[in-house]
């Protein structure tokens, strides 16, 4: 079977441009996408973004349900501990009709301060928020009526006034970076969304982790191992080197504690090609097929979670990219 794509939208920038631009700018990547052969549209959340821009996923997604043309459209991630699970589930279940129930939910913690502390949830809670949020949107999509007891969100006999499209819900695919967290998704979730950050050795030890605890707690395998992955596709190497190393080193500078690397202030940077490797899909065309072929062979992906698009990169690139990968993955199995 070949390999599937999936392109994340970049739905926060700065500068100049506005939300037309930027809907307008999203509306060609996602047609240009579905001629290269991706199957999946992808989307991100953040809270009180300002200065920078942010279109906020739920009302970007019924926008997008009518130029899908058959692709799913998934979240990577909805930050669920600040999120109303009641309210959270009538929304994905009218999305799921919208998109003929081909909704997956990417969840996730989220870890800015400032986004709890606007949303006004404490941090501390977030891991039994999120617990019980999975718990009650699940009963919830049954369709039946709801009774639950709960730390965060108790229901006293309620009942959704619509069920999602897909039986049970759309899957819920976790987010996690460490080893705990990806324990966790193994046990709630039906999939763990390996992080952009995580290099491939590091993402390997982790799938380790995370198929042994389905296992452990009597589950039976994840359907479809996603993996996040930042890629730039070139017409050289030279020119893909040139083009993605400034936007994309730069970027990881800005949250370099994300990434879990280990590095200071300023390093990131100045590793340059070394922290690219095994880390970011950046290349020609044969470079990046043969990638994609290693991690199929040796962690088993189904599907790449792909950051095509990053400030300091033009429109016209990014578009360029997208159709040569879609050139290239063609060759992966």
């Amino acid at each position: 079977m070949a390999v599937k794509l999936g392109l994340v939208l970049k739905t926060s920038w700065s500068g100049d441009e506005t939300p037309p631009a930027r809907l307008a700018a999203i509306l060609e990547q996602v047609r240009v996408a579905q001629d290269a052969g991706f199957e999946s549209i992808w989307l991100a959340q953040h809270f009180v973004a300002g200065p920078d821009w942010h279109l906020q996923t739920i009302p970007l997604m019924g926008r997008l349900a009518p130029e899908l043309r058959g692709m799913r459209i998934a979240t990577s991630i909805m930050l669920l501990p600040m999120l109303n699970p009641v309210l959270l589930a009538e929304e994905i279940a009218t999305l799921d009709w919208l998109v003929d129930g081909r909704l997956i939910l990417g969840v996730g913690l989220g870890y800015l301060d400032h986004e709890y502390a606007a949303m006004q949830v404490a941090k501390s809670d977030r891991v039994g928020r999120f617990a019980d949020a999975i718990a009650v949107m699940r009963k919830l999509w049954t369709g039946e009526r709801v009774s639950y007891d709960s730390r965060y969100f108790p229901l006293r006999d309620v009942q959704i006034g619509i069920k999602p499209k897909q039986a049970g819900g759309p899957p819920v695919l976790v987010g996690a970076g460490v080893d705990a967290a990806v324990k966790r998704a193994a046990r709630i979730g039906d999939g763990w969304l390996i992080t952009f950050a995580a290099d491939r050795m590091q993402a390997a030890r982790q799938l380790e982790i995370f198929r042994a605890e389905r296992v452990a707690a009597g589950l039976p395998p994840a359907k479809e191992q996603t993996i996040g992955r930042d890629c730039y596709v070139g017409a050289t190497m030279a020119e893909a080197m040139e083009d993605a190393s400034g936007p994309l080193l730069s970027k990881y500078e800005g949250y370099r504690n994300l990434a879990n690397t280990g590095l200071g202030k300023g390093q990131v940077a100045a590793q340059g090609r070394a922290f690219m490797q095994d880390r970011f899909l950046v290349g020609d065309e044969a470079f990046v097929r043969d990638e994609m072929q290693r991690y199929r062979e040796t962690l088993g992906v189904d599907l790449f979670r792909l950051r095509m698009e990053w400030e300091g990169l033009s429109h016209d690139k990014v578009l360029s990219s997208i159709e040569r990968l879609g050139r290239c993955a063609q060759g992966v199995r």
